[in-house]
């Protein structure tokens, strides 16, 4: 260039600033370079620096309104230590339970999370508006804006080879990083590349240029006391490979490598292996009931060769205890928690299980079961709750109404704080007086008090106007 092309050059930068000193706007680029690129992509980003250089001519603050805005789309300025080591400090002090080095992660990973999201999203519309296609010029013009915006310069190094596959590999310093800077001004030497929105937001960037998954790694920073800030970009998968053939570091020194979202990957893959252990579970209480349902037709087949109605009896209870666990199964099977059972459920298929089997559909039974609490129920309370249940209630038809074809069983169940109450009464002839329920040597009232004990809990029995059973027993 000659000194009289210099010498116009410089006349029209300074018309530009006395057009912009008039329209009332103080904020001057300074010219120079913005980016240093290799030999092989020095067009594309000579030509990115014209094409974002007139994108940030268009430059214009409104204090009043609280607005900053370049070539009509809204921008907003931030404090650089707010969003670096005052940001970690911050994090570090509200995690200071889990320990320094874990607190440095999770602040980590928020940076990084947030920086890739802007770094894409800045990308996208940018790319659109400058009418960019193909990658190479979409990567050109992040670097320039990345300098115009304040986040560092750019200096990439001659052995990267940016390519849309998994060969893509870029390596590069970020010389006068915003992050680097605000740690080194406070006085502070991290012990940690720190650098962790600039990897995000040029990896995010990049990501964005070239429709493949990227992630960058700082594998020296300028904070620690290195002399540049470098990072090393490539698909996740490749990355590690590069950092172990990497001679500027040690092969003992650990680096993380920042995955985008990796906290939400690694909650969507426990939520599928729980998924799978879910329906693993429900397909082993689908082969317990089914197995159970198989022991009882064996005892009803069984029943067929008994004589005497007694040994007929006794075979019909044990039919019932086994349906009443099979029926429990069957509701975990059905259930999307397998953890817990619709108690109120549980409870109206006993009843229902039972009336059919003593041949009782007259006997009335009410119930009080509207507890919110009662549709995701401990499996571990449930089961000896049925079980209790079907003792009492056998009990019931059994001996409450030998005289009548008409009678009444309320059901009523409550969870208050820390306790469960079952309450289940008849009206029919009640307990006769020779019997002493707490020393029963019958085996369903056995059952019963052994249940209890199993639930930690106390049972009162009255009989007066028929028969109370008055359960109470712990449940958080």
């Amino acid at each position: 260039m000659s000194e009289l092309d210099k010498l116009k050059s410089k006349i029209e930068e300074l018309e530009k600033e006395n057009q912009l000193l008039k329209d009332g706007f103080s904020h001057v680029f300074a010219p120079g370079d913005t980016v240093s690129a290799p030999e092989q992509f020095k067009e594309s980003f000579n030509e990115a620096e014209k094409t974002v250089g007139k994108y940030f001519e268009n430059f214009k603050t409104t204090p009043s309104k609280g607005m900053i805005e370049i070539n009509d789309e809204r921008y907003v300025l931030m404090r650089a230590s707010s969003l670096s080591v005052g940001f970690l400090n911050i994090i570090r002090d509200l995690y200071s339970d889990k320990g320094e080095k874990e607190a440095f992660q999770i602040g980590k990973n928020f940076l990084f999370d947030i920086a890739h999201v802007i770094g894409l999203e800045d990308a996208k519309k940018f790319h659109v508006s400058m009418n960019l296609n193909d990658p190479v010029s979409k990567l050109s013009a992040g670097p320039v804006h990345f300098a115009y915006t304040g986040w560092a310069y750019v200096d990439i190094l001659p052995e990267s080879r940016p390519s849309p596959d998994d060969n893509y590999y870029l390596k590069y310093h970020h010389p006068y990083s915003f992050e680097a800077d605000s740690w080194i001004k406070s006085g502070i030497k991290s012990e940690n590349p720190v650098c962790i929105m600039n990897s995000g937001y040029s990896s995010g960037w990049c990501e964005e240029s070239f429709g493949i998954p990227l992630t960058s790694v700082e594998i020296s920073c300028r904070a620690k006391g290195d002399d540049n800030c470098t990072f090393i970009m490539a698909p996740p998968h490749k990355i590690d490979a590069y950092l172990k053939a990497e001679e500027s570091i040690s092969n003992t020194e650990p680096y993380d490598v920042p995955l985008f979202f990796e906290r939400k990957k690694a909650e969507e893959k426990i939520k599928q292996s729980l998924n799978e252990k879910s329906i693993l579970l429900k397909e082993i209480h689908h082969r317990v009931k089914n197995n159970l349902q198989i022991i009882s037709s064996l005892l009803n087949l069984q029943s067929n060769y008994l004589t005497d109605d007694d040994s007929k009896s006794l075979f019909k209870e044990t039919q019932n205890r086994i349906k009443t666990l099979a029926l429990v199964h069957e509701k975990l099977y059905k259930s999307q928690d397998v953890e817990y059972v619709n108690l109120k459920e549980y409870i109206t298929s006993i009843v229902e299980l039972l009336s059919y089997s003593f041949d009782k559909e007259y006997i009335d039974v009410d119930y009080d079961l509207d507890v919110d609490d009662l549709e995701k129920f401990d499996i571990e309370k449930a089961i000896p709750c049925g079980l209790i249940t079907n003792e009492i209630l056998s009990n019931a038809y059994k001996y409450a109404f030998p005289k009548k074809l008409s009678g009444k069983i309320n059901i009523s169940l409550k969870i208050g704080e820390g306790s469960c109450t079952l309450i289940i009464e008849d009206d029919g002839t009640g307990i006769p007086k020779e019997i002493d329920v707490n020393n029963s040597n019958t085996l369903g009232l056995e059952l019963v008090h052994s249940l209890v004990e199993q639930l930690d809990g106390a049972i009162k029995i009255s009989s007066e106007k028929g028969t109370k059973f008055h359960l109470e027993f712990p449940y958080n």
